[in-house]
């Protein structure tokens, strides 16, 4: 059976995945550094790792195999993902794919140097319902098609 990986720190769907993930009986581990309250469900797994800005992501790529999918932010942790075998998407309902995530990691390093040089100043837009619904969506089709694999 596939299982989901949470980049839990800053996610705005803990509570759709655990939702989808009961739905389908799928073990999902929520991994941050501490400060998350655990989730009563049998099928959460809470990780807590060092603190550290890389410690969560090197646990889940540590752990994640082919057909299981994670949830994250993290463009690099994405790659390491796919890289593997495994699906990712984004909490807004956008999957990676290995042939978007060259041109994702090619803009995430020119956001960074542009808000280095004080050229962005702002943020990302807020998190809406339609990014809620497209995330829901997203990640059921993903679990479908990972247990059609296996």
């Amino acid at each position: 059976m596939p299982k989901i990986y949470v980049d839990a720190d800053a996610c705005p769907v803990r509570k759709e995945v655990i939702r989808v993930a009961e739905r389908h009986g799928l073990v999902t581990h929520m991994v941050s550094d501490g400060g998350l309250r655990p989730d009563p469900s049998p099928l959460v797994r809470n990780v807590v790792v060092a603190q550290g800005p890389d410690a969560a992501d090197d646990w889940i790529a540590e752990n994640i195999s082919p057909g299981d999918i994670a949830i994250t932010n993290d463009i690099p942790l994405a790659d390491r993902c796919l890289k593997q075998g495994a699906g990712a998407i984004r909490p807004n309902g956008k999957a990676f794919t290995q042939d978007s995530n060259g041109m994702a990691v090619a803009t995430r390093n020119l956001m960074t140097d542009l808000r280095e040089m004080g050229e962005i100043t702002g943020g990302p837009a807020p998190f809406s319902k339609r990014d809620r619904s497209q995330f829901l969506q997203t990640l059921e089709v993903a679990v479908q098609i990972s247990l059609r694999r296996t």
